[in-house]
């Protein structure tokens, strides 16, 4: 028999003083009442109550164990409780992971906006380039950008995320317009270490051939955000995340290159792991992040 009901009868039918009245309140029949109760006994090889057809009495033993079983469904009910009003209301602590150079140059304005409407909500930020398990590492939402590999994840897009290649005005003063493939061929190169294959970036012509831009890398870094700083400087040619060069291309601090080439295009997605109990606190900051990236993100936008 399920311990749990097996208490709840016991309290009742000393609360009800009978096992019928116990019986009542569980919609049970008053020998399957007394079978509850007698499950406690013989588990515990004590009796808790004295019963006749008249009367209930408890032992002392009974008495006990009936002051501590109330405690312990109390303190069940308001489990559930707590529970419950959990998925109904918008509070309590959200563990979030993110890309380093992506939390720290587009999250910032957005959880801010997010605590700002939520108020009971605490938010855990963690910012990381390496693969996060949500599971091992209690994360309960992910942005990730690219393929995933967590296919009994669930996703949802938040942004696209274009790769560009793009240099500052003064280093094309220097170096000319690197107008074709050759010219980048040639050009000092600033890249990203993490990628699956940092010195190669290929580029499509409107024919549908590929061109890989190999060759010497005059700088590596595993941040691009440091990249984009070298290349705001003149230090050479970067190729990217429209996140993190689009803005300065837009306000014309960079320049973007080839820009009749394809390059690829990556997905910006949240993911979380189940479909099932979803919070409303994850969910409504999901929520929150399709309403500030969707459409035109941030990084795509021309200035005011």
């Amino acid at each position: 028999m399920d311990r749990l009901t097996s208490m709840a009868v016991f309290v009742a039918a000393v609360e009800e003083g009978s096992l019928s009245g116990a019986a009542r309140r569980f919609g049970l029949s008053v020998s399957m009442a007394g079978k509850h109760v007698s499950a406690i006994e013989e588990e515990l090889n004590v009796r808790l109550m004295q019963r006749t057809t008249r009367k209930l009495s408890l032992t002392d033993v009974g008495q006990a164990y009936y002051t501590r079983c109330k405690r312990i469904l109390e303190e069940y009910e308001d489990a559930n409780r707590e529970a419950g009003d959990a998925q109904h209301s918008i509070r309590g602590v959200l563990r979030v992971a993110a890309p380093v150079t992506f939390g720290a140059m587009h999250l910032g304005d957005v959880v801010a906006g997010y605590l700002d409407r939520h108020p009971g909500v605490a938010l855990e930020i963690m910012l990381n380039d390496r693969y996060v398990d949500l599971l091992t590492e209690g994360i309960d939402v992910a942005i990730r950008i690219g393929r995933l590999l967590d296919s009994d994840l669930v996703a949802r897009r938040l942004a696209p995320c274009r790769m560009l290649i793009c240099a500052s005005p003064k280093f094309l003063e220097r170096h000319g317009a690197l107008s074709n493939v050759e010219d980048l061929r040639q050009a000092p190169r600033l890249a990203f270490s993490e990628a699956v294959s940092s010195g190669d970036w290929t580029l499509t012509d409107a024919d549908g051939q590929a061109h890989v831009i190999d060759g010497p890398v005059l700088m590596a870094a595993n941040n691009t955000q440091m990249l984009l700083t070298a290349a705001l400087a003149g230090a050479g040619v970067a190729y990217g995340p429209s996140f993190v060069f689009g803005e300065s291309i837009a306000a014309g601090e960079l320049v973007a290159l080839l820009p009749h080439y394809k390059t690829s295009e990556l997905t910006i997605q949240a993911v979380y792991p189940t479909k099932r109990h979803v919070s409303l606190k994850l969910r409504s900051f999901v929520d929150h992040l399709i309403a500030s990236f969707g459409g035109t993100p941030p990084w795509d936008r021309s200035p005011a």
